[in-house]
């Protein structure tokens, strides 16, 4: 199977199954030098794992972390850092049902169409469990970024019609609550509208927000590494992502130019923008400003609802999904947007290191 590796100067290869032994990733690139333990990553595990809430799958999953290479007396050494989680809760059995029916909403029909044959406990390698990897990663280079001075605060902008009110915006809010929201209120009418849909059999989507903060001006390519581009391909590398914006995204095609454009002050000498429509990012370059993300993810498609399908031989059947799903993965996908965001930009940083003579005649000479 190709397309499991991402990046270019930091490379991300993630492998394993839902139902597998383990997932995990490797993680070529990393600068040697960097103070890295388990627990660093575990923190970032710890905020993805399954079974903390009414709201997420019932899966039990320490997702305990361990590093296998690459980290010698708590430093890493500059070779390939080889991360693996277990996975202790597998309940194939769940799925035996399914084995020849196609799930609305899955990649088993399309993985059936490309392979000729499928992993059906769970999805195999299109199933959610494969972020696991890519936030064990990102915590990785999470901790370079905060070395540079950048970081990353991801969280649950809405849920369904439930949207965070800026007026209530608080950050230590997002970690107070099982869905990551950074609005207590909005919080608690996203759990009340959840309950109601679970006692449906049904599901919910939502939007989450990324924002980095402290990327200088000047990161990104202006053709087909832009730094916009290369931060929508690692957002709908995640499943269930269905759209993408950076700053006002879609909004700004309402909008004129005059109200469009950031206008450009200056004071001791820095230039800044006094508005971020274009959400830190001009003409696919860094331009010093927040860069601004917004990801839509799809409502769960494992639902216990009776769904019209077919089976492998295209005959019209029923299925009801049973198993332990997420009735919004929504929560559980905030940290892989920071992950995914923190991997893309680090990769950046250093493919930009070669950009100007000046800037390897301060390396080398």
């Amino acid at each position: 199977m190709a397309g499991s590796t991402f990046g270019n100067q930091i490379k991300i290869t993630t492998w394993g199954e839902t139902h597998g032994k383990g997932v995990g990733v490797v993680i070529d690139g990393c600068p040697a030098g960097l103070s890295l333990k388990e627990e660093d990553i575990q923190v970032y595990l710890d905020r993805r794992k399954p079974g903390q809430s009414r709201f997420t799958t019932k899966r039990k999953e320490s997702d305990t972390v361990s590093i296998w290479s690459g980290v010698f007396e708590g430093k890493t050494t500059g070779t390939p850092i080889s991360l693996i989680v277990e996975n202790k809760d597998q309940r194939s059995r769940d799925y035996s049902a399914i084995a020849g029916v196609y799930r609305p909403g899955h990649a088993d029909y399309t993985f059936d169409q490309k392979y000729g044959l499928r992993d059906y406990r769970g999805g195999g390698r299109s199933s959610g469990r494969e972020t696991v990897a890519r936030v064990a990663a990102g915590a990785v280079c999470a901790k370079v970024l905060q070395k540079l001075g950048i970081t990353l605060f991801a969280y649950t902008e809405s849920i369904g019609p439930i949207t965070v009110d800026a007026a209530r915006f608080d950050p230590a809010q997002r970690d107070g609550n099982s869905l990551y929201m950074p609005d207590a209120k909005a919080a608690l009418k996203a759990e009340a509208y959840l309950e109601k849909l679970i006692e449906k059999k049904d599901s919910a989507g939502g939007t989450i927000r990324c924002v980095v903060k402290g990327l200088p001006a000047g990161i990104g390519d202006p053709v087909f590494d832009k730094l916009d581009a290369r931060l929508s391909a690692a957002m709908f590398s995640i499943g269930a992502v269905k759209g993408v914006e950076i700053g006002d995204g879609f909004a700004a095609s309402k909008l004129r130019g005059t109200e469009n454009n950031d206008a450009f002050s200056s004071e001791d000498g820095r230039i800044f923008k006094t508005t971020n429509h274009a959400g830190g990012i001009l003409g696919g370059i860094s331009d010093g400003s927040d860069v601004e993300i917004r990801v839509a993810v799809k409502p769960t498609p494992s639902v216990a609802s009776i769904q019209q399908t077919v089976t492998k031989e295209g005959i019209p059947t029923e299925i009801e999904i049973g198993g332990r799903h997420d009735p919004v993965i929504v929560p559980r996908a905030v940290v892989v947007v920071e992950a995914m965001a923190a991997v893309t930009i680090l990769d950046l940083l250093i493919q930009n290191t070669g950009s100007r003579m000046s800037y390897l005649e301060k390396i080398y000479s």
